[in-house]
C-alpha cells in the first residue's frame, strides 16, 4: 500500500508526525511526501520516506496563484498513485483535496489550526469557505486537534460532524519530553517558545513584562522564536532594559523549558499548541489564552492558569500572582501539569486513534 503526504513544512513533518510515519512504515506502507524542500527532507528520508519538492507559497491565498499547486498535486498523484493521501494545513488540504476529488483518491486531512482565516465574516472567510466546501466534498475524514474548530466547519456546513475525528493534537512524545525536576527557588524565570509575530500575544507579552518590571517584581524571561514580523527593535530595547533574553531559533528547546518556572503563551488562536504540551510534559506549569487549542492544555488554577485573549491587563494579573505563589506551591503545580498532560495528549493514542480512523475502512 502507498500513502501520499501533502503538506506545507517538512521541518513540521518530522517533528510533529515522526511517530506516526514509522508507525505506518512498520505496517509495511510505503509513505510518500510531497512538501517544498527545507531543512528536513534528509531526516524524513533517513525515516523511509520517499520526498517529492512542491515548492509553493505558505501565506496568502490566491486561487490564480495557487493553482499552480493544484496542477503540482495531480501530477503527483499520477505519478505516485497512492491509495490514500493524507493533507496537513490550509492550502495542501484544499488544493490536495481537489485534487484528490479529481484523481478519486480516498483522502483525509488535517485540520491543524483555522488561523486568520475564520476570525471574522469578511471576503476571506467566505473564499476560504468555498473553498474548503469543494475540497471536502468527497473527503473520507477530517481530523481537528480541538472541537472549537471542528464545530465552526460544521457549522458553516464545510464538512458533516459524523465525518469528523476529533485528536489531541498532534500529541507529545513522553520520552522526548520526559518529567524535569523543577527548578530551584529564586527568581520566577518565565518562557515563550514561537515565531515573534502579533497572533502569538507577543504585545500582551512584552506589556505584561514591562509592567511587572516597573511595579517592581523580579523575574526573568526566555524568548525563543525566529521573527516573522518586524520585532527587532522592540526585543533590543526590552533586553537593553533587563526585561527578557532572546535567543532566536532554538532546535533543542528541552534546556531552555528544564531552567523555566513557567511557561507562557497568550496566543490568539491554535489548533493545539505543541509547546504547551511539551513543557507540560516536562513538568512546568502553563500560563495561556482562555481558547480552544489552548486550554485544553491547562487544569485552569491547578496546573496553570488562563487568560483572556488578546488582554495585557489579564495577563499581568496571571503572571504576577504566579510571581507570588509559594516556591512549593509553583513546584505542585509543575507536577500535576505533567500528570495532567501525560493522561490526556501521549503521542502514542494519538497515532493509534489516526491509523484506526484512515485504515479502519
Amino acid at each position: 500500500m502507498k500513502v501520499l503526504i501533502l503538506t506545507n513544512k517538512d521541518d513540521g513533518l518530522y517533528q510533529f508526525r515522526k511517530d506516526l510515519i514509522l508507525k505506518l512504515i512498520s505496517m509495511g506502507i510505503e509513505i510518500y511526501v510531497s512538501v517544498p524542500y527545507a531543512n528536513a527532507i534528509g531526516q524524513l528520508e533517513e525515516l523511509g520516506c520517499k520526498c517529492i519538492n512542491t515548492p509553493f507559497e505558505r501565506r496568502g491565498m490566491n486561487p490564480v496563484k495557487d493553482i499552480k499547486l493544484l496542477r503540482n498535486y495531480l501530477s503527483v498523484i499520477r505519478e505516485v498513485k497512492p491509495d490514500k493521501v493524507i493533507t496537513y494545513t490550509i492550502k495542501p488540504n484544499i488544493y490536495g483535496g481537489i485534487a484528490c476529488g479529481i484523481r478519486n483518491i480516498p483522502m483525509y486531512a488535517n485540520v491543524t489550526g483555522l488561523g486568520t482565516a475564520f476570525q471574522d465574516d469578511g471576503a476571506l472567510t467566505k473564499l476560504v469557505t468555498i473553498m474548503y466546501k469543494t475540497a471536502f466534498k468527497n473527503v473520507q475524514g477530517v481530523f481537528f486537534e480541538n472541537t472549537g474548530n471542528r464545530d465552526v466547519l460544521v457549522k458553516k456546513g464545510i464538512i458533516p460532524k459524523e465525518k469528523t475525528h476529533c485528536l489531541s493534537g498532534a500529541g507529545v512524545n513522553l520520552k522526548d519530553f520526559a518529567f524535569s525536576e523543577y527548578p530551584q527557588d529564586g527568581d520566577t524565570r518565565f518562557l515563550f517558545i514561537g515565531r515573534m509575530m502579533r497572533e502569538k500575544g507577543i504585545n500582551e507579552l512584552f506589556a505584561s513584562c514591562e509592567r511587572l518590571k516597573k511595579d517592581g517584581y523580579s523575574f526573568a524571561l526566555d524568548v525563543l522564536g525566529d521573527f516573522e514580523e518586524s520585532y527587532e527593535e522592540h526585543i533590543k530595547r526590552l533586553e537593553d532594559k533587563r526585561i527578557l533574553h532572546y535567543h532566536g531559533y532554538q532546535s533543542d528547546v528541552k534546556p531552555f523549558i528544564r531552567k523555566a518556572h513557567c511557561f507562557v503563551l497568550p496566543s490568539y488562536h491554535e489548533g493545539m499548541a505543541n509547546t504547551l504540551l511539551e513543557c507540560g510534559a516536562m513538568g512546568r506549569p502553563l500560563i495561556t489564552s482562555n481558547i480552544h487549542g489552548c486550554l485544553e492544555a491547562v487544569d485552569d488554577g491547578g496546573t496553570g492558569f488562563l487568560c483572556s485573549v488578546r488582554d495585557a491587563d489579564d495577563l499581568y494579573v496571571k503572571m504576577k500572582k504566579f510571581i507570588e505563589l509559594p516556591y512549593e506551591r509553583k513546584k505542585e503545580m509543575g507536577r500535576l501539569s505533567h500528570e495532567y498532560v501525560a493522561e490526556r495528549f501521549d503521542k502514542r493514542k494519538v497515532v493509534d486513534e489516526t491509523i484506526k480512523a484512515i485504515f479502519s475502512n
